[in-house]
């Protein structure tokens, strides 16, 4: 079956959209009239020549549009789909292409306290915009732990006593420098990630093994430098 209609694109909206579009430009498509949409506040956009639809939607929510087939296909952090249990296929990491997005989650904490002291905590409070994350990590590691849900400036959590330790993204570290926090621990490494929809897949394979295929000759020519 030959579908006409454009292949759909879910991109956030944040720190690596600039990135995300630089790819696709890389692969042949002009991505101005997507960066003029962003600039006007609209969330969709097509390509110059009409094969790319691009829904620009916050970080988060890459993976519901993807998952749930508004979009064929996303770029997305690996926390992000760890954090939902998205169920969208990965067949592809794109570190090399998004270098920005190449991060660590860690468990972090106040300078006095070591990984040995959390295991004397009955209930140490860890704060995160990754509760799921969080949760299961403690489980592991057979941390008694109460999660507390953040949507922002994390650092401040153990500071002000809301929250003995954190989980969050650390790239360079310096956040956490500057709030006298040091890593305990890296729970994963943290990259973008380009995701498919399951039925797309199925629907639309030649398209997305074709874009597939591009994007990998990209990072191996990024390797062979």
């Amino acid at each position: 079956m030959v579908i006409d209609a454009p292949l759909t694109l879910a991109l956030g909206k944040g720190r690596l959209l600039d990135q995300s579009l630089a790819v696709f430009e890389r692969l042949g498509y002009d991505m101005n009239p997507v960066r003029q949409a962003h600039r006007e506040r609209k969330m969709i956009g097509l390509d110059a020549d009409g094969h790319l639809r691009a829904l620009l939607a916050k970080d988060p929510d890459v993976p519901v549009y993807v998952e749930h087939g508004t979009a064929d296909i996303g770029i997305a952090g690996r926390e992000v789909l760890r954090e939902r249990g998205s169920d969208v296929l990965v067949p592809l990491l794109l570190g090399a292409l998004l270098p920005d997005s190449c991060c660590r989650l860690v468990l972090a904490a106040p300078r006095a306290l070591t990984r040995r002291n959390l295991r004397r905590f009955h209930d140490l409070r860890i704060a995160t915009k990754y509760p799921n994350i969080a949760r299961d990590y403690a489980s592991r590691q057979g941390l008694s732990a109460e999660i507390l849900g953040l949507s922002g400036q994390i650092e401040l959590a153990p500071a002000s006593g809301l929250a003995d330790v954190i989980v969050d993204i650390v790239q360079t570290g310096t956040t956490l420098r500057e709030n006298d926090l040091v890593e305990l621990d890296t729970i994963f490494s943290v990259e973008a990630c380009l995701i498919v929809n399951r039925a797309a897949q199925k629907l639309r394979p030649t398209e997305i093994k074709a874009l597939v295929t591009s994007m990998e000759d990209l990072i191996e020519g990024i390797a062979s430098k």
